[in-house]
């Protein structure tokens, strides 16, 4: 089923996952999130571990089904379609693995046809990767003799050799250091103008004070607050995110609501 009334690249209604644990029992990771993350956006997920955030992007990305709710990626309904989803969206979290026999070039090569791209539309999909992303020096090198922050930069690529219209990124400067870290920021930041919605998960509060158009603040399984960083502070009285995301935790803790 598809769903093209809006402008929205990733929507998420009553999106909820429960898991069944031998020792406790029942465990609701996600309570009934709502998303809407838009077309040419950066919207950035902020919460605690075990907040609910890297299930919530799974189920988006078809890696988990959700147990129940509706999710539409670009349009597409994650559980009626998971395929065609997943040709419109680029995955990557901060622990992404890369074969480690293959060339960057080989393993471009590799997920392109899993994408459908062949031939001279292939090649020339890994050439704009190659430039775009400077992997001219160590791209034809095994990936198990790589740096962290070049094995990053084949993974971003990797996510994106396909052109999708919607990149989900779980914390994914995790583990990196700070030239790979701002190298995989400016890549982000450059997403805005290509119209790419962009959604992703992250501990550092600067860098979603930096990125994002849009922040939301998930605790406990569930979305407290969503908006602009000026609509967030008009929420909760506070100034800096850090302040905010504090306010609205202390908030749920004690029953308040988000607002």
């Amino acid at each position: 089923m598809t769903d093209s009334t809006s402008d929205s690249a990733i929507r998420a209604e009553g999106l909820a996952k429960t898991f069944h644990d031998p020792q406790r029992g029942v465990v609701e990771a996600v309570k009934g999130v709502d998303l809407d993350c838009r077309k040419g956006e950066i919207f950035g997920l902020l919460g605690p571990n075990g907040a609910g955030k890297t299930t919530t992007l799974r189920m988006l990305s078809t890696i988990l089904a959700p147990t129940s709710g509706r999710a539409l990626i670009d349009g597409i309904d994650v559980a009626e379609d998971p395929l065609e989803v997943r040709r419109r969206l680029g995955f990557l979290s901060g622990s992404t693995g890369l074969y480690p026999r293959l060339t960057g070039r080989e393993t471009l090569r590799y997920f392109g046809r899993l994408h459908g791209l062949e031939g001279e539309d292939l090649e020339a999909a890994i050439a704009r990767a190659f430039d775009a992303f400077d992997l001219h020096s160590f791209g034809d090198g095994r990936c198990e003799a790589l740096s962290t922050g070049q094995k990053q930069r084949v993974s971003i690529a990797r996510a994106v050799l396909h052109d999708p219209p919607v990149l989900i990124l779980d914390e994914p400067t995790t583990g990196l250091d700070i030239m790979a870290s701002s190298d995989m920021i400016q890549f982000i930041d450059s997403r805005r103008e290509a119209g790419t919605c962009v959604l992703f998960s992250t501990h550092i509060l600067s860098e979603a004070e930096r990125l994002c158009d849009r922040i939301g603040i998930v605790y406990d399984g569930r979305m407290l607050a969503g908006g602009s960083l000026d609509e967030l502070r008009a929420i909760t009285g506070k100034e800096w995110l850090e302040e905010i995301f504090r306010e609205l935790v202390q908030r749920a803790d004690t029953g308040e609501g988000a607002a």
